[in-house]
């Protein structure tokens, strides 16, 4: 009976140049491991510590990445340990098994989204008539599942982002805004109805995970012990449940923590 760990990545196990947090003196940061790649940049980063540690979990666990990114954006990072037989992408639209989109589950996400929610066109088109060219940087769609902004962060009106988040609650959409992003995704699309059906899958009787946002809140929910770090939207809102960890670690040292948490309690006891 495997124990099923699903960590959400951006700002969870894995931290862009600007996340990383490093308040330390120089002399006492962490070695850490480039994991990702972008235009033959460096991109996203782990301490060589947790790098270690992760490749540790995947012989003691099934190890699912969990992400909100596109399917494209996951394949360019390069995790230490074993490749994954499972990983979530698009925020649960696709579950890929060893490395291939699964169709059925596709599919089903589809139907649901057809009959629970707005189409993505109207949210589409509120989001271009609405967002202010002086902050707006970047409109893209993801997979022709969820939209988002890449903006100004120190630009953005705050009431703009408290208004769009009421509107798309009207629609059965959520609101998240992660760093330089908005993310508008129906909440039918969800981390955690994929995290289930692997766990059917796997047989897992124990499902640990670890996230920083909203969009990661149904994920904690669903596990049987989850973590979130010391930032994010989850940490700024004190968002908090009874099997979920509020860790003091901020940046890459969080990573780090949630790495050596969820091997800890995959491990069996002594």
């Amino acid at each position: 009976m495997p124990v099923l760990v699903a960590s959400d990545l951006d700002r969870t196990l894995i931290y862009s140049s600007a996340a990383l947090a490093l308040t330390m003196p120089d002399a006492r940061a962490p070695r850490l491991l480039c994991v990702e790649v972008h235009e033959s940049r460096p991109l996203s980063y782990m301490t060589e510590a947790a790098a270690q540690l992760l490749t540790d979990l995947g012989d003691a666990a099934v190890f699912v990445p969990t992400t909100t990114r596109t399917r494209k954006q996951y394949q360019r990072i390069n995790l230490p340990g074993p490749q994954p037989a499972y990983a979530i992408c698009a925020n649960g639209g696709h579950l890929l098994v060893d490395g291939v989109t699964d169709q059925d589950w596709h599919a089903q996400v589809l139907a649901r989204l057809a009959e629970e929610c707005a189409p993505l066109e109207e949210v589409r088109e509120h989001l271009m008539a609405t967002a202010d060219p002086v902050w707006v940087r970047k409109h893209r769609v993801a997979e022709d599942l969820f939209a988002y902004l890449v903006v100004e962060r120190e630009l953005l009106p705050e009431e703009w982002v408290k208004e769009l988040a009421a509107w798309a609650e009207n629609l059965g959409w959520t609101v998240s805004l992660q760093g330089r992003k908005i993310y508008a995704v129906p909440k039918p699309l969800t981390k955690s109805a994929a995290v289930r059906e692997v766990a059917r899958r796997t047989g897992a009787h124990l499902t640990l995970a670890a996230g920083d946002s909203l969009l990661d809140a149904d994920l904690l929910l669903a596990a049987d012990r989850g973590w979130r770090p010391g930032h994010g939207e989850l940490a700024d809102s004190g968002w908090s449940a009874p099997e979920i960890s509020a860790l003091p670690e901020r940046g890459v040292l969080a990573g780090e923590r949630i790495v050596r948490e969820f091997l800890r309690a995959s491990r069996p006891k002594a």
